[in-house]
């Protein structure tokens, strides 16, 4: 079990949460600390102390006070206004780490909730009652506002939820489940709702994918510098460590883990005094994007331990701050760069993927892989769904940090357009699977036709491969490999196969 708010979560928590189910509680000192807030908000309520979100309108509202009645009703009416969404729901691992991320912040006992909202919130983890969200209607300031306010509809029995494989009325899930209905009192909607944790919750999932997929590319990069008979100088450690940059030193480490034993690093083939740039720059590329990962790792753990709410209160001092740390920029911008860092890495890997296919790059192989040019083409036309690939990946990588379009009367006039991250990143992944599958389909024949010993590493990623792919011999339909190649990736078959083989490769965060 985890134990909220006794230290710190990490992505692997979020990812044992929402993907493994693994159970979630309070810590004593969580629970202890939502329950002094929340006695410091209601006295400050009897003393009708003005405080934006429980005796105020929000946004261009903010400045319009309600009265006794009036706040008891407000939650209730700000959770349908906010549940604005649109599209198809969230992935149910999504919405569960979208609701750990809420429950470690109400942990922190500065959002003035009740404690039975953060309760309600752990048994519907503990017990599979995801609500149903719509993708899409973030802007990612004031927090993701409408799709956490449809998971918040829970709080009033209301809106829809998956339950034990099936999707049915929240009420009906509740009451399947033993789940009371906690309602809303004062505050308790807008402390549910207040703060990016459906882009915290899916940037966690999608960066610790992307960590996985990064070491699959370089398995892959080394296949096809097999196959290419490849210099292999350019993966000599003392090249990156005189550069200094840690990510650069850690995939040319996990190259040279891969191909160790080969007859490219022995000595007994003849190579080029110097490879193309898509062959030799592979460290500095794609560990940019690992030292980029590294920080976009940082930023979404601070976010996944900080207290992303407003107003804020402090009970200590009993001061209550308003402020913006709903604003989902910190995070957002990291994960724009992720998006665009995982294109890059496809650019460099379908160029590869060229020189393997081009006769007049290939060192030797036959045109486009295939001993029967002309009547066969061979993985001719994989490049081109590589290609088609990677241009979507180009449009999507347009940074969505830069594209704030004002909102609520000019009151919201920055917002981060975080959720819009979030989305294009996990498409950019899902196709830069694709990409690397094509390129290691590509690799695994290009070694095929060689006659020399391969790493140990790679002859493990060779037989991956060719679980899921069998050699082209003759031309056949190739989007069954293309798919299974891509689901295989998915799944990490091959840092599987490769990391049994020769141990863990290498991380650098």
């Amino acid at each position: 079990m985890i134990k909220v708010g006794e230290s710190s979560l990490t992505i692997e928590d979020v990812v044992k949460v929402a993907r493994g189910n693994e159970k979630v509680g309070l810590s004593p000192d969580a629970a202890a600390r939502i329950k002094k807030c929340r006695g410091m908000l209601e006295k400050k309520i009897k003393a009708r102390e003005i405080m934006y979100g429980v005796n105020t309108g929000i946004g261009e509202f903010s400045e319009v006070a309600l009265n006794d009645e009036q706040v008891k009703q407000f939650q209730r009416y700000l959770i349908y206004n906010h549940a604005a969404g649109i599209g198809k729901p969230c992935p149910v691992e999504h919405v569960r780490a979208a609701m750990l991320s809420r429950i470690n912040v109400h942990a922190k006992g500065h959002s003035g909730c009740r404690p039975e909202i953060t309760q309600t919130y752990v048994d519907m983890l503990n017990k599979g009652v995801a609500p149903v969200v719509c993708e899409k209607g973030s802007v990612g300031a004031c927090g993701d506002l409408s799709p956490m306010s449809q998971l918040a509809l829970s709080l009033l029995g209301e809106g829809e939820s998956f339950y034990q494989g099936g999707r049915m009325p929240t009420k009906a899930a509740l009451e399947k489940a033993g789940i009371p209905v906690p309602g809303l009192k004062a505050r308790d909607g807008l402390a549910a709702i207040n703060g990016s944790n459906l882009i915290t919750g899916m940037g966690c999932l999608e960066l610790y994918d992307c960590e996985r997929w990064v070491k699959q590319a370089e398995i892959t990069a080394a296949m096809t510098l097999e196959a290419l008979l490849a210099n292999m100088k350019p993966y000599d450690a003392r090249l990156h460590e005189l550069r200094g940059f840690k990510g650069a030193v850690t995939t040319a480490a996990n190259i040279r883990s891969v191909v160790a034993g080969s007859d490219l690093v022995t000595g007994k083939l003849k190579v080029k005094v110097q490879d193309a740039y898509s062959m030799r720059s592979t460290p500095q590329v794609i560990g940019a994007f690992r030292d980029q990962l590294a920080y976009a790792r940082k930023q979404f753990e601070i976010e996944l331990n900080g207290v992303a709410d407003n107003p804020i209160f402090l009970p200590e001092s009993d001061t209550v701050l308003t402020g913006a740390n709903f604003q989902a920029t910190p995070v957002s911008m990291p994960l724009d760069m992720v998006g665009a860092g995982v294109a890059m890495v496809c650019v460099l890997s379908e160029r590869r993927l060229n020189r393997l296919l081009n006769p007049a790059l290939s060192a030797g192989l036959p045109a486009f892989l295939t001993r029967g040019a002309g009547m066969f083409s061979g993985l001719m036309l994989s490049q081109y769904t590589a290609d088609m690939l990677i241009v979507e990946q180009r449009i999507l990588s347009a940074p969505s940090c830069v594209q704030s379009i004002p909102a609520a009367a000019d009151q919201e006039d920055f917002v981060s357009m975080g959720m819009n991250a979030a989305l294009k990143t996990g498409q950019i992944l899902d196709n830069a699977r694709g990409i690397l599958a094509i390129e290691m389909i590509a690799a695994a024949q290009g070694i095929d036709f060689r006659d020399f010993s391969v790493g140990k590493g790679t002859r493990a990623a060779h037989g991956a491969v060719r679980e899921a792919v069998k050699h082209l011999d003759e031309d056949r339909p190739l989007f069954t490999d293309h798919n299974n190649m891509s689901e295989a990736v998915r799944q990490c078959k091959i840092l599987e196969a490769v990391q049994n083989e020769i141990g863990e490769l290498k991380s650098s965060w």
